[in-house]
Protein backbone atom coordinates (compact mmCIF):
# COMPACT_ATOMS: atom_id res chain seq x y z
CA UNK A 1 0.00 0.00 0.00
CA UNK A 2 1.40 3.12 -0.91
CA UNK A 3 1.88 4.96 2.50
CA UNK A 4 1.04 8.47 0.82
CA UNK A 5 -2.64 7.32 0.81
CA UNK A 6 -2.26 6.40 4.25
CA UNK A 7 -3.85 9.46 5.60
CA UNK A 8 -4.75 10.13 9.61
CA UNK A 9 -6.76 13.22 10.16
CA UNK A 10 -6.71 14.47 13.34
CA UNK A 11 -10.23 16.06 13.92
CA UNK A 12 -9.57 17.20 17.57
CA UNK A 13 -5.83 16.35 19.26
CA UNK A 14 -6.15 15.66 22.84
CA UNK A 15 -4.53 17.59 25.88
CA UNK A 16 -1.05 17.19 24.86
CA UNK A 17 -0.58 14.20 21.61
CA UNK A 18 2.95 14.13 20.59
CA UNK A 19 4.85 11.46 17.95
CA UNK A 20 7.32 10.39 19.77
CA UNK A 21 9.88 6.75 19.63
CA UNK A 22 13.07 5.89 21.53
CA UNK A 23 14.43 9.21 20.85
CA UNK A 24 18.07 11.05 20.37
CA UNK A 25 20.93 9.03 22.23
CA UNK A 26 24.22 10.02 20.70
CA UNK A 27 23.66 13.61 20.50
CA UNK A 28 24.44 14.82 24.57
CA UNK A 29 27.82 16.12 24.15
CA UNK A 30 26.13 18.91 21.44
CA UNK A 31 23.31 20.00 24.27
CA UNK A 32 20.76 17.16 22.33
CA UNK A 33 18.19 16.08 25.03
CA UNK A 34 17.02 12.56 24.58
CA UNK A 35 13.33 13.71 24.16
CA UNK A 36 11.06 10.29 22.70
CA UNK A 37 8.65 8.57 25.21
CA UNK A 38 8.51 9.36 28.54
CA UNK A 39 7.87 5.11 29.18
CA UNK A 40 10.26 3.33 26.59
CA UNK A 41 8.92 -0.03 27.53
CA UNK A 42 5.08 0.76 27.35
CA UNK A 43 6.22 2.13 23.95
CA UNK A 44 8.17 -1.00 22.75
CA UNK A 45 5.17 -3.23 23.71
CA UNK A 46 2.28 -1.17 22.30
CA UNK A 47 4.79 -1.34 19.10
CA UNK A 48 5.41 -5.12 19.63
CA UNK A 49 1.50 -5.27 19.50
CA UNK A 50 1.39 -4.47 15.82
CA UNK A 51 4.57 -6.33 14.67
CA UNK A 52 6.63 -2.97 14.56
CA UNK A 53 10.15 -2.53 15.47
CA UNK A 54 10.42 -0.86 19.34
CA UNK A 55 11.92 2.22 17.51
CA UNK A 56 9.09 2.95 15.31
CA UNK A 57 7.23 6.21 16.21
CA UNK A 58 3.79 6.50 17.39
CA UNK A 59 1.59 8.85 19.48
CA UNK A 60 1.79 9.66 23.28
CA UNK A 61 -1.34 10.42 24.89
CA UNK A 62 -1.50 12.63 27.67
CA UNK A 63 -4.66 13.78 29.72
CA UNK A 64 -7.23 13.37 27.20
CA UNK A 65 -6.54 11.86 23.89
CA UNK A 66 -7.58 13.05 20.50
CA UNK A 67 -10.10 11.85 17.43
CA UNK A 68 -8.58 10.63 14.62
CA UNK A 69 -10.28 9.93 11.30
CA UNK A 70 -8.45 6.76 9.03
CA UNK A 71 -9.06 7.05 5.32
CA UNK A 72 -8.54 3.54 5.19
CA UNK A 73 -8.65 0.26 7.25
CA UNK A 74 -5.38 0.46 9.81
CA UNK A 75 -4.18 -2.21 12.37
CA UNK A 76 -3.38 0.02 15.86
CA UNK A 77 -2.93 -1.09 19.54
CA UNK A 78 -3.04 1.23 22.62
CA UNK A 79 -0.92 0.28 26.47
CA UNK A 80 -0.89 2.31 29.26
CA UNK A 81 -3.18 3.72 31.81
CA UNK A 82 -6.76 3.09 31.37
CA UNK A 83 -9.31 5.43 29.02
CA UNK A 84 -12.42 5.30 27.35
CA UNK A 85 -12.24 4.28 23.52
CA UNK A 86 -14.42 4.08 20.26
CA UNK A 87 -14.50 3.57 17.10
CA UNK A 88 -17.05 5.00 14.84
CA UNK A 89 -17.53 3.08 10.94
CA UNK A 90 -18.22 4.71 8.18
CA UNK A 91 -21.93 3.73 8.75
CA UNK A 92 -21.90 5.56 11.66
CA UNK A 93 -22.27 2.75 14.86
CA UNK A 94 -19.98 2.99 17.51
CA UNK A 95 -17.58 0.40 18.77
CA UNK A 96 -15.84 0.30 22.46
CA UNK A 97 -12.17 -0.78 22.02
CA UNK A 98 -10.13 -2.31 24.48
CA UNK A 99 -5.55 -1.80 25.09
CA UNK A 100 -3.30 -4.58 25.06
CA UNK A 101 -4.07 -6.11 21.33
CA UNK A 102 -3.53 -5.86 18.33
CA UNK A 103 -6.59 -4.22 16.74
CA UNK A 104 -8.00 -3.74 12.66
CA UNK A 105 -10.18 -1.21 12.00
CA UNK A 106 -12.38 -0.33 8.64
CA UNK A 107 -12.04 3.57 7.68
CA UNK A 108 -14.04 5.57 10.17
CA UNK A 109 -12.71 7.48 13.29
CA UNK A 110 -11.59 6.82 16.73
CA UNK A 111 -11.73 8.52 19.76
CA UNK A 112 -9.57 8.06 22.86
CA UNK A 113 -11.15 9.82 26.25
CA UNK A 114 -10.07 11.07 29.33
CA UNK A 115 -7.23 9.09 30.78
CA UNK A 116 -7.91 7.38 34.37
CA UNK A 117 -5.70 6.17 37.35
CA UNK A 118 -2.44 7.53 35.10
CA UNK A 119 -1.90 10.19 33.15
CA UNK A 120 -0.43 8.40 29.62
CA UNK A 121 -1.03 5.95 27.01
CA UNK A 122 0.34 4.65 23.84
CA UNK A 123 -1.36 4.88 20.44
CA UNK A 124 0.82 2.82 17.82
CA UNK A 125 0.12 2.07 14.03
CA UNK A 126 1.52 -1.23 12.06
CA UNK A 127 3.86 0.23 9.61
CA UNK A 128 4.97 3.07 12.22
CA UNK A 129 4.81 6.67 11.59
CA UNK A 130 5.88 8.51 9.20
CA UNK A 131 7.53 12.06 10.01
CA UNK A 132 11.25 13.78 8.84
CA UNK A 133 13.89 11.80 10.81
CA UNK A 134 15.92 14.43 12.45
CA UNK A 135 19.22 13.37 13.99
CA UNK A 136 18.49 10.00 13.61
CA UNK A 137 14.92 10.03 15.79
CA UNK A 138 11.22 11.14 14.57
CA UNK A 139 10.68 12.11 18.10
CA UNK A 140 9.33 15.51 18.95
CA UNK A 141 10.94 17.65 20.84
CA UNK A 142 8.79 20.17 22.39
CA UNK A 143 11.68 21.90 24.49
CA UNK A 144 14.06 22.19 21.86
CA UNK A 145 10.96 23.15 18.99
CA UNK A 146 12.02 20.40 16.73
CA UNK A 147 11.43 16.61 15.13
CA UNK A 148 7.73 15.23 14.70
CA UNK A 149 5.38 17.67 13.41
CA UNK A 150 7.41 20.75 13.39
CA UNK A 151 8.50 20.41 16.36
CA UNK A 152 4.98 20.52 18.34
CA UNK A 153 1.94 18.71 19.80
CA UNK A 154 -0.60 17.79 17.11
CA UNK A 155 -3.38 20.11 16.42
CA UNK A 156 -6.62 19.72 14.83
CA UNK A 157 -6.92 19.74 11.08
CA UNK A 158 -2.80 17.93 10.91
CA UNK A 159 -2.53 14.97 8.79
CA UNK A 160 -0.37 11.93 9.39
CA UNK A 161 1.07 9.15 7.18
CA UNK A 162 2.27 6.01 7.89
CA UNK A 163 5.64 4.62 6.63
CA UNK A 164 4.66 0.92 5.50
CA UNK A 165 0.95 -0.39 6.70
CA UNK A 166 -0.17 -3.73 5.70
CA UNK A 167 -2.97 -4.51 4.34
CA UNK A 168 -5.73 -4.72 6.47
CA UNK A 169 -9.24 -5.72 4.97
CA UNK A 170 -12.24 -5.58 7.32
CA UNK A 171 -14.99 -3.94 7.29
CA UNK A 172 -15.91 -3.78 11.23
CA UNK A 173 -13.26 -3.74 14.28
CA UNK A 174 -11.61 -7.16 14.78
CA UNK A 175 -9.60 -7.25 17.87
CA UNK A 176 -7.07 -10.26 18.63
CA UNK A 177 -8.78 -12.57 21.06
CA UNK A 178 -5.74 -12.51 23.13
CA UNK A 179 -4.24 -9.43 25.04
CA UNK A 180 -1.13 -8.17 27.55
CA UNK A 181 -3.09 -6.85 30.62
CA UNK A 182 -1.06 -3.87 31.99
CA UNK A 183 1.43 -4.56 34.53
CA UNK A 184 0.05 -2.13 37.50
CA UNK A 185 3.68 -2.03 39.43
CA UNK A 186 5.86 -1.23 36.60
CA UNK A 187 3.37 1.90 35.56
CA UNK A 188 1.93 2.98 38.98
CA UNK A 189 3.87 1.42 42.00
CA UNK A 190 1.19 2.30 44.82
CA UNK A 191 0.65 -0.46 47.26
CA UNK A 192 -2.26 -1.82 48.22
CA UNK A 193 -2.00 0.33 51.92
CA UNK A 194 -1.00 3.41 50.63
CA UNK A 195 -2.31 5.80 47.39
CA UNK A 196 1.28 7.33 47.08
CA UNK A 197 3.75 6.11 44.21
CA UNK A 198 6.75 4.31 45.19
CA UNK A 199 9.83 5.70 43.42
CA UNK A 200 13.40 4.26 44.58
CA UNK A 201 16.75 5.97 44.00
CA UNK A 202 19.87 5.71 44.26
CA UNK A 203 21.31 8.69 46.76
CA UNK A 204 24.11 11.47 46.12
CA UNK A 205 26.40 12.14 48.78
CA UNK A 206 24.57 15.43 48.63
CA UNK A 207 23.50 16.25 52.90
CA UNK A 208 19.59 15.88 51.92
CA UNK A 209 19.81 13.22 49.82
CA UNK A 210 18.69 10.55 52.49
CA UNK A 211 16.04 12.94 53.66
CA UNK A 212 14.41 13.00 50.14
CA UNK A 213 12.79 9.52 51.41
CA UNK A 214 11.92 10.48 54.58
CA UNK A 215 9.75 13.17 53.50
CA UNK A 216 6.37 12.99 52.13
CA UNK A 217 5.54 14.72 48.45
CA UNK A 218 3.15 15.72 45.99
CA UNK A 219 3.17 16.23 42.27
CA UNK A 220 3.37 19.62 41.18
CA UNK A 221 0.85 20.98 38.75
CA UNK A 222 3.81 22.54 37.20
CA UNK A 223 5.47 19.35 35.78
CA UNK A 224 6.09 18.27 32.17
CA UNK A 225 8.32 16.32 30.02
CA UNK A 226 10.82 18.07 31.06
CA UNK A 227 10.89 17.50 34.69
CA UNK A 228 8.93 16.33 37.48
CA UNK A 229 8.48 18.74 39.88
CA UNK A 230 8.02 17.84 43.62
CA UNK A 231 5.69 19.89 46.68
CA UNK A 232 6.35 19.15 50.17
CA UNK A 233 8.87 20.08 52.94
CA UNK A 234 11.44 22.04 51.80
CA UNK A 235 14.86 20.42 51.85
CA UNK A 236 17.65 21.70 53.03
CA UNK A 237 19.82 23.23 50.71
CA UNK A 238 23.50 24.78 51.66
CA UNK A 239 24.76 24.56 48.08
CA UNK A 240 22.20 26.01 45.89
CA UNK A 241 24.38 26.44 42.71
CA UNK A 242 27.62 24.88 41.62
CA UNK A 243 29.21 24.23 38.66
CA UNK A 244 26.77 22.84 35.77
CA UNK A 245 27.55 19.04 35.20
CA UNK A 246 26.04 16.04 32.79
CA UNK A 247 21.98 15.23 33.31
CA UNK A 248 19.71 12.50 32.44
CA UNK A 249 16.49 11.76 32.56
CA UNK A 250 16.14 10.62 35.99
CA UNK A 251 18.54 12.57 38.01
CA UNK A 252 16.90 14.16 40.74
CA UNK A 253 17.66 18.26 41.16
CA UNK A 254 16.98 20.69 44.18
CA UNK A 255 16.46 23.79 43.06
CA UNK A 256 17.05 26.94 46.06
CA UNK A 257 13.87 27.07 47.07
CA UNK A 258 14.41 23.19 48.15
CA UNK A 259 11.18 21.36 46.58
CA UNK A 260 13.02 19.03 44.37
CA UNK A 261 12.92 18.00 40.21
CA UNK A 262 13.16 14.71 38.89
CA UNK A 263 14.33 15.05 35.38
CA UNK A 264 12.03 13.25 32.31
CA UNK A 265 13.00 12.88 28.90
CA UNK A 266 13.03 16.51 27.75
CA UNK A 267 15.65 17.36 30.29
CA UNK A 268 18.43 19.04 29.52
CA UNK A 269 21.66 17.78 29.17
CA UNK A 270 23.95 19.94 31.41
CA UNK A 271 22.60 21.31 35.46
CA UNK A 272 23.91 23.42 37.72
CA UNK A 273 21.55 22.37 40.83
CA UNK A 274 22.81 19.85 43.29
CA UNK A 275 21.62 16.37 42.83
CA UNK A 276 20.01 14.26 45.27
CA UNK A 277 20.69 11.30 43.44
CA UNK A 278 19.26 9.43 40.21
CA UNK A 279 15.72 7.39 40.43
CA UNK A 280 16.19 4.14 39.28
CA UNK A 281 15.84 3.07 35.65
CA UNK A 282 12.77 0.92 35.84
CA UNK A 283 10.95 3.24 38.02
CA UNK A 284 10.76 6.27 35.16
CA UNK A 285 7.84 4.80 33.71
CA UNK A 286 6.20 5.24 36.90
CA UNK A 287 7.05 8.92 36.71
CA UNK A 288 5.36 9.07 33.43
CA UNK A 289 1.86 7.94 34.86
CA UNK A 290 2.02 10.33 37.24
CA UNK A 291 -0.97 13.26 38.17
CA UNK A 292 -0.83 16.11 39.65
CA UNK A 293 -1.57 15.86 42.97
CA UNK A 294 -0.31 12.56 42.87
CA UNK A 295 1.40 11.42 46.31
CA UNK A 296 4.97 10.53 46.49
CA UNK A 297 7.44 8.30 48.45
CA UNK A 298 11.10 8.19 47.75
CA UNK A 299 12.79 4.91 48.97
CA UNK A 300 16.97 4.69 48.40
CA UNK A 301 18.56 2.10 47.35
CA UNK A 302 22.21 0.67 46.40
CA UNK A 303 23.65 0.68 42.75
CA UNK A 304 23.88 -2.71 43.04
CA UNK A 305 19.88 -2.98 43.97
CA UNK A 306 19.01 -0.98 41.11
CA UNK A 307 21.17 -2.94 38.49
CA UNK A 308 19.80 -6.33 39.75
CA UNK A 309 15.89 -4.89 39.47
CA UNK A 310 16.99 -3.78 35.92
CA UNK A 311 18.39 -7.08 34.81
CA UNK A 312 15.01 -8.96 36.41
CA UNK A 313 12.86 -6.19 34.52
CA UNK A 314 14.77 -6.82 31.20
CA UNK A 315 14.44 -10.79 31.76
CA UNK A 316 10.69 -10.66 32.43
CA UNK A 317 10.12 -8.15 29.07
CA UNK A 318 12.21 -10.43 26.99
CA UNK A 319 9.45 -13.53 27.96
CA UNK A 320 6.95 -10.89 26.99
CA UNK A 321 8.06 -10.08 24.26
CA UNK A 322 9.05 -13.38 22.91
CA UNK A 323 5.27 -14.74 23.73
CA UNK A 324 3.55 -11.55 21.80
CA UNK A 325 5.93 -12.73 18.89
CA UNK A 326 4.34 -16.15 19.07
CA UNK A 327 0.63 -14.95 19.25
CA UNK A 328 1.23 -12.84 16.02
CA UNK A 329 3.17 -15.65 14.21
CA UNK A 330 0.02 -18.10 14.53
Amino acid sequence: MNAAHALIQVVSAGSLTTVQDTGRERYRDLGVGRAGTLDPEAAALTNRLVGNAASDALLEITLHGPVLRFAIPVRIALYGAPAPIAFKDAGGATHPLRTGRPIDLPAGSLRIGAIRDGLRVWLAFAGGIDAPRILDSRSTDLRGGFGGLDGRALRADDTLTLCAPPCVSVDRPVSAPWWVAPDIDALFGASASSSATSIRYVPSTHPSALALGSSDWRVDPRSDRQGLRLAGASLPNPLPEQISAPVAPGTIQLPPDGQPIVLLADAQTVGGYPRLGHAIGIDLPRLAQCRPGQPLRFEAVTQGAAHRLWRERQAQLSRLCMAIDDKLRR
